[in-house]
């Protein structure tokens, strides 16, 4: 069983910040944004890549993208035609289901309009709730619309990768659902963040459990953060 070894919230937060501008320094931020979609396009390139490679989503968003340059036109498509397009995915009758679904329910949410853009108009936690309330979408999904797309919102992605960053310095329990993750980091990182902070964060973590902190065989030895983590203490 981990052993968190902090627990003072001033503290937490103080590690957590120093962790952040290593890592930034580390691996080069300000990071380029990787994508410079919509809020709409980003749920549906969200939603189709659940439980799939990033390179299988590519394909299949562009699939759908060319075959329906209108999301309004997706509304009245067969299911069977969408689950085709997107047969690279994870679950594609399940996902060409629940993409149209998620998008009436926008549609008729915003009298008629299919957009997210409305969301700049709530409060982020607000956005947040307002977009997990829809069956389908969940805490990682709902941040990657807000803090991915062009809103550019402060809200954090936790992905496996940072999780894993995470749990190992202590910040997050091994039991701690990944979708509930990035709710508790967020009370450690500065007020004033905005999104351009928030994205540099969810990046750094993530590039250093992808070339540093593995799933196996993690390389502490030359880790930048060791003197702020607890896993070397555990395995040594």
């Amino acid at each position: 069983m981990q052993t968190r070894l902090f627990f003072n919230a001033t503290e937490e937060a103080d590690r957590l910040l120093k962790v952040h501008d290593i890592l930034c320094q580390t691996y080069g931020a300000p990071f380029p944004y990787f994508s410079t979609k919509g809020p709409l396009d980003t749920l549906v390139s969200a939603l189709l890549s659940h439980r799939t490679r990033n390179a299988h989503t590519a394909v299949a968003y562009q699939a759908l993208r060319q075959a329906f340059p209108d999301w309004n036109d997706l509304l009245t498509a067969p299911a069977s035609q969408i689950a085709t397009l997107i047969q690279v995915v994870t679950y594609p009758e399940q996902k060409a289901a629940r993409i149209p679904d998620i998008l009436r329910y926008i549609k008729t949410y915003n009298k008629g309009v299919l957009s997210l853009d409305f969301l700049t108009t709530m409060p982020i936690q607000t956005a947040r709730q307002w977009l997990e309330n829809i069956p389908g979408v969940g805490a990682k999904t709902s941040a990657a619309v807000l803090n991915f797309s062009t809103l550019r919102l402060p809200a954090l992605v936790a992905d496996s990768h940072h999780f894993r960053v995470v749990e190992r310095l202590g910040f997050v329990t091994a039991k701690t659902p990944v979708s509930e993750a990035a709710y508790q980091l967020e009370q450690y990182l500065p007020k004033d963040w905005k999104g351009r902070e928030y994205y540099d964060h969810h990046e750094a973590l993530m590039y250093h459990g992808q070339h540093c902190c593995h799933y196996k065989d993690p390389a502490c030895g030359r880790c930048p953060i060791r003197q702020y983590c607890q896993y070397p203490k555990q395995t040594s």
